[in-house]
C-alpha cells in the first residue's frame, strides 16, 4: 500500500504543475497583448499651433478614380516646412477615417518634409505608409497624385516632388506607383484633369 503523505503530495505537486500551467499560459496571452498594443502605437505628433487657414485637400476617390479637391480648416504654422507637414497629416488623417474613399493604414505617417532648392520638395513617409498600402496601380498612383497636388496647390513654388520611405529611395509604392525619380506638378496635374 502506498503511504498516505505520499499521495498528498504527489496531488499537491500535480495541482502545482496545472496551475503553473494555467499561469503561464496567461502569461503569454498577456504578453501578446502588450505587444500588439505596442505595435498599433502611433507616435503622437505635437498639435499644430498658428492660425486656422482654409486650405484644399486633394482627396482620392478610388470608386471614381479620381481626385477631388476638398476645403479643410486646418491651424498652420508660418514656416513653409511645418506647413507642408501639416497639409499632408490633415490629408492622412482624411484617409485613416472609418469608411473612408481611399483607404490608408491608420500607422501610415509622414516623417518630415524637406523644401529643398527653390521649387522643389522631398516627402518622406514612414515605412507603415508603403508597406500597409494596399497595393494596385490606380490606388497607389492616386495617392502619390494626391499628395504631390495637395502640396503643390497649398505652398506656392514647388514644381518638383520626390517621395522617400523612411529616409530611402524607393523603387515603388506597393509594387506598381513609380518612385525612383521627381514628379513634376504640371504634369501630375494634368494626369488628375
Amino acid at each position: 500500500m502506498i503511504p498516505r503523505h505520499l499521495v498528498i503530495g504527489v496531488a499537491v505537486m500535480l495541482v502545482i504543475v496545472v496551475a503553473m500551467g494555467v499561469y503561464a499560459r496567461r502569461m503569454r496571452r498577456q504578453a501578446r497583448e502588450v505587444e500588439a498594443s505596442a505595435a498599433s502605437a502611433l507616435p503622437v505628433a505635437p498639435p499644430a499651433s498658428g492660425p486656422t487657414e482654409t486650405v484644399t485637400l486633394y482627396v482620392a476617390d478610388d470608386a471614381s478614380g479620381t481626385l477631388r479637391g476638398r476645403p479643410a480648416q486646418i491651424p498652420l504654422p508660418s514656416g513653409r516646412q511645418q506647413r507642408a507637414e501639416e497639409l499632408l497629416r490633415a490629408l492622412l488623417r482624411v484617409y485613416q477615417q472609418p469608411g473612408a474613399v481611399h483607404p490608408l493604414s491608420a500607422a501610415s505617417d509622414i516623417r518630415s518634409i524637406f523644401l529643398v532648392n527653390p521649387g522643389a520638395a522631398v516627402i518622406d513617409l514612414n515605412a507603415a505608409f508603403a508597406d500597409e498600402h494596399r497595393s494596385g496601380i490606380l490606388s497607389e498612383q492616386l495617392t502619390v497624385n494626391s499628395l504631390v497636388e495637395t502640396l503643390a496647390v497649398n505652398v506656392p513654388g514647388i514644381q518638383r516632388v520626390r517621395i522617400l520611405v523612411e529616409g530611402k529611395t524607393r523603387d515603388t509604392l506597393a509594387g506598381h506607383a513609380d518612385l525612383s525619380d521627381w514628379f513634376d506638378v504640371a504634369t501630375v496635374e494634368q494626369a488628375g484633369n
